[in-house]
């Protein structure tokens, strides 16, 4: 079985990225955070058990970028809000089962995605929650077996980010695995691992 992992990355410019972090310590230093986050967390979730696709924002810049390692497959993520992207993406034409994970998640290790691919053998969809209403990852089996309602009318980057889409999944069999802290405030890094803090 061939198992997909992609990671949704954004450049990191200043400005551009974690701008409620930056609003608390600065563009620059949030712009800094999220590029060594992003990157050990790729170089951390590298495994054979599963592929790794790395899904790029803005298209252009990021899919010919020299941040991110250019050994591994890109895709762009297109336009449209979280949702359509994360939909185009799992619109993909591979197969086997496909989680998908932001990448400002410090304490994402290979043993927490293992537990997604794992939870998708008996269950549809599979979501890893954030203590904020979010999730910092979704996983299907098949795309395909899904209706094209998916993700609609979600309210992202809210308390209901989670609850709206699995209100959007009503026959799927879903499973939970760990809860894990993203990083969007100043507060939020106490979360993260000592190497990528700001100081």
């Amino acid at each position: 079985m061939t198992r997909t992992l992609v990671v949704m990355l954004k450049e990191p410019h200043p400005g551009r990225v974690k701008t409620r972090l930056g609003q608390d310590i600065g563009m620059i230093p949030a712009a800094w955070w999220f590029r060594h986050q992003a990157l050990r967390l790729v170089r951390r979730v590298q495994d054979p058990r599963w592929q790794l696709v790395l899904a790029v924002s803005p298209d252009g810049i990021g899919v010919k970028s020299r941040v991110w390692p250019m050994q591994i497959a890109r895709m762009p993520q297109g336009r449209g809000n979280l949702g359509n992207r994360m939909a185009r993406v799992f619109a993909m034409d591979r197969p086997g089962p496909m989680c998908i994970i932001g990448a400002d998640i410090p304490g994402i290790e290979r043993t927490h995605i293992a537990r997604a691919f794992r939870a998708l053998g008996p269950s549809d969809a599979v979501f890893g929650p954030a203590p904020d209403g979010g999730y910092w990852l979704i996983g299907l089996k098949r795309m395909r077996a899904f209706s094209p309602q998916i993700f609609k009318d979600v309210r992202w980057s809210t308390k209901h980010a989670l609850a709206d889409t699995v209100a959007t999944l009503p026959y799927a069999r879903i499973a939970y695995v760990d809860t894990l802290h993203d990083v969007d405030k100043a507060c939020d890094l106490r979360m993260t691992p000592p190497g990528v803090r700001v100081t």
